[in-house]
């Protein structure tokens, strides 16, 4: 049963206690130095970032990657969970964090960058079409997507918990979805990397054409 503030079951997971222990595995200098060669190799093709925007920030390890990556971005999150939403805005302003859904956030701009990273695996597939409109609507310019890859959609425990994570291609969705968007580079990061490990996730990176 779900919360009648949230459309669907995952969402209220992650507004929840839960979303909030995860904060306290997602963290840390090593993380951040990951976070960051992941960015130099992900956005190596794009121009001129001057703004971003994450959904599902978390506590703003992306974001802090990126700050460093490109001083002075004009960076903004969205993330439903309230604890981390609160960290979030101590490394942005807090009127540039939005404390909510994904599926409530309805963008009035766009950014040069909008980013999601390890969170579409996490969300309803059935309200995916929804958050890719969104994503395609927030960006002026590139849209960076890192998740989980499957050819076709496949959904695995997580945590001891079922329906909470799900694989498959949501960049060739996103792509067949929007024939105003093109693919500019791919790649994949690697858990094994004995330098600045990943959590095995494909990239793709595209662009308004």
């Amino acid at each position: 049963m779900t919360s009648p503030t949230f459309k669907t079951a995952q969402e209220e997971f992650w507004a929840g206690s839960f979303g909030t222990e995860y904060i306290l595995r997602n963290q840390g200098d090593a993380l951040l130095a990951s976070n960051l060669n992941f960015f130099c190799k992900a956005l190596e093709s794009a121009r001129n970032i001057g703004s971003c925007l994450e959904f599902g920030a978390n506590i703003g390890m992306n974001i802090r990657a990126l700050q460093l990556l490109y001083p002075g971005i004009d960076a903004h999150g969205i993330e439903i969970n309230a604890d981390a939403a609160k960290e979030l805005a101590e490394i942005v302003d807090a009127s540039n964090v939005y404390n909510k859904s994904i599926l409530d956030f309805v963008p009035d701009r766009q950014w040069d960058l909008a980013l999601i990273k390890g969170v579409l695996i996490h969300l309803n597939p059935d309200i995916l079409p929804e958050v890719y409109d969104k994503l395609v609507r927030s960006t002026s310019r590139y849209l960076l997507v890192a998740e989980y890859y499957n050819p076709t959609p496949v959904a695995i425990p997580y945590r001891g918990h079922n329906d909470r994570l799900f694989k498959r291609d949501f960049a060739g969705e996103i792509l067949d979805q929007h024939s105003g968007i093109r693919l500019i580079d791919y790649g994949f990061a690697y858990r094994r990397d004995p330098n600045f490990p990943q959590d095995d996730i494909s990239w793709f990176l595209m662009e308004r054409c």
